[in-house]
């Protein structure tokens, strides 16, 4: 895997900077690291990344630390605010100064203010990859989604997807709308009112010409479905208590919901689940949440290759 110019030191901040066919060759060197396992062990070697971590996270936070591990590289930085600096009054400026100064060659940025991740890379010279802005954007869990997508059914265009839960709050859904705005599909959002996908990206599907709809029940749609984007009820993000309140548990996908569903079907979750997804699916066809989940590691490790320049 060679250098590429179109990741070469690039940003990674929203899934609405990239085109069909830059995600197409993330989701092929995953697929080529696959067939080709351990070619790129040690291809950073001696590169440092820094993962700050302003929200408490597991997979994505795991994920780039051992992807950045297997490619050789150093890891700083920290898995959520308590123990650093942060909980001193720390600015997100001046964190990245301090790492700057370490010698960092990327940063990882999760933080629960949105736009953050894109101050971070106005204001550094260092590659900044968002893990999670606010309750807008996770490009590279889209990125994540869309080969899981992929390596179900050899293909993205011509299916029809589904997304459920909390659209509105959910930084999981609006990302992969974006990164399937570049794609032949249909989508439907499911969700109440209250949780509907917001008007920026259902104004950019319409703007780029993919049909989208919205739908209040999984049970309208159910049969149409080849994906079935499930994410939780965003807690944290929901300004108002009550407002949760009239929507915990509003939805659950277990089989009776399935029952009208293809067999074809595929359910995706970003995890952690809580109520909105029955462990019954999960020795079912229907799963492809934990091989979408196995597929940050490897996803990873080829994104950060490609925007620190290694070869494998």
């Amino acid at each position: 895997m060679s250098p590429n110019a179109d990741f070469l030191g690039r940003d990674v901040v929203s899934a609405r900077d990239f085109k069909r066919d830059q995600f197409e060759q993330v989701i092929q060197g995953v697929e080529d690291l696959e067939k080709r396992r351990g070619s790129l062990d040690g291809a950073l070697k001696g590169k440092l990344a820094a993962l700050l971590f302003f929200e408490p996270s597991t997979r994505t936070y795991s994920s780039f630390q051992i992807a950045a591990e297997k490619l050789g590289m150093r890891v700083s930085g920290f898995a959520g605010p308590t123990g650093s600096s942060i909980t001193k009054g720390e600015t997100l400026h001046d964190t990245l100064r301090m790492f700057e100064g370490y010698g960092a060659d990327v940063f990882v940025i999760r933080h629960s203010k949105m736009g953050a991740a894109r101050f971070a890379a106005e204001i550094s010279d260092t590659p900044v990859i968002s893990a999670g802005d606010g309750s807008r954007e996770h490009p590279t869990q889209a990125m994540v989604d869309l080969y899981a997508i992929r390596k179900a059914f050899g293909r993205v265009d011509g299916l029809k997807v589904g997304m459920l839960g909390d659209l509105r709050y959910g930084r999981t859904s609006s990302s992969l709308a974006y990164a399937l705005s570049n794609f032949d599909v249909d989508i439907t959002f499911i969700a109440p009112d209250a949780l509907q996908m917001r008007p920026e990206v259902t104004q950019l599907l319409k703007q780029r010409g993919v049909t989208a709809k919205k739908e209040s029940a999984l049970k309208n749609v159910a049969g149409e479905l080849d994906v079935l984007y499930v994410t939780r009820i965003q807690k944290e993000r929901i300004p108002d208590p009550t407002e949760y309140e009239k929507v915990k548990g509003m939805y659950e996908v277990n089989l009776e919901a399935l029952r009208e569903a293809k067999p074809s079907l595929k359910v995706l979750h970003p995890l952690p689940r809580v109520d909105e997804l029955s462990t019954d699916i999960d020795d079912t066809n229907y799963a492809q949440y934990f091989v979408q989940a196995a597929g940050g590691l490897p996803l990873r490790m080829v994104l950060l290759n490609l925007i620190l320049g290694g070869v494998g």
